[in-house]
């Protein structure tokens, strides 16, 4: 395909195909790291925004863009990568977290922007931490082990039910 014939839609729907490579289950767009994808010409450029600022899969990420979309034939690529505003769960795709539940980590339980104390309201995980569901048996009966998971985005949770453990995508 040549880039005449390549549009900033077909582009999003090359890189919904680009594996998150820490999750596999998910790609970069439902991880909400791709900002912005923008074609001048036969020169496409990719905006990317790290999941933390010291993200080590970044380099393996754009990688991995540059590889796929290049078998889609494009062979003019910039990947850029965007720092500020920093990435926030609330980015995620809603697909995204089914994907992550169906995978067996739990997606975040809240959203990041939190607007109960504007509202007067105080909002029960401000008090006691957020409510997370466990991925394997759905039972809302589940405790922290660990705020350190199998990677810095995740929490080590246990489910008093199934007595399964999981990783759960903390919110930030």
């Amino acid at each position: 395909m040549t880039m005449t014939m390549t549009s900033v839609e077909q582009v999003w729907a090359w890189l919904e195909e680009v594996p998150d490579p820490e999750i596999p289950a998910i790609s970069v767009v439902d991880l909400g790291i791709v900002r912005v994808v923008e074609l001048d010409g036969a020169q496409c450029t990719v905006t990317i925004t790290p999941t933390y600022s010291g993200c080590p899969a970044m380099q393996v990420i754009a990688d991995a863009i540059e590889t796929g979309l290049k078998s889609h034939g494009i062979a003019h690529l910039t990947i850029k990568t965007q720092l500020s505003p920093a990435w926030t769960t609330d980015w995620m795709s809603a697909e995204g977290k089914n994907k992550l539940r169906a995978y067996g980590i739990a997606p975040p339980a809240q959203q990041v922007i939190d607007i109960s104390r504007i509202t007067g309201s105080v909002a029960r995980s401000k008090i006691a931490g957020p409510q997370v569901a466990c991925p394997h048996c759905g039972s809302g009966k589940t405790r922290c082990s660990s705020h350190f998971g199998s990677t810095p985005c995740k929490a080590l949770y246990r489910c008093d039910d199934c007595l399964e453990p999981f990783d759960y995508f903390k919110c930030h």
